[in-house]
């Protein structure tokens, strides 16, 4: 399963994860098969209340252990 699978799940299927990002439902779907982009990943995180974590995301090329050592998380 991955990340965003788990965040999908986690905010009770693809229509009530998107509301909650304020994207469409298709997006996600896109992100699925193009991969999720960097500002969205916080966002999910945030929109799960932290059951999925930003470090889930594999494809991220972001060091969000960096990031939240920093006063911008």
């Amino acid at each position: 399963m991955t990340a965003l699978d788990k965040a999908i799940s986690h905010a009770g299927g693809p229509t009530n994860l998107a509301k909650k990002l304020g994207v469409k439902p298709n997006v996600l779907s896109n992100w699925k098969k193009r991969g999720v982009p960097e500002w969205a990943i916080p966002e999910i995180e945030k929109a799960t209340l932290a059951m999925v974590r930003c470090e889930e995301f594999e494809d991220s090329k972001v060091d969000w252990a960096y990031v939240r050592s920093t006063s911008f998380a």
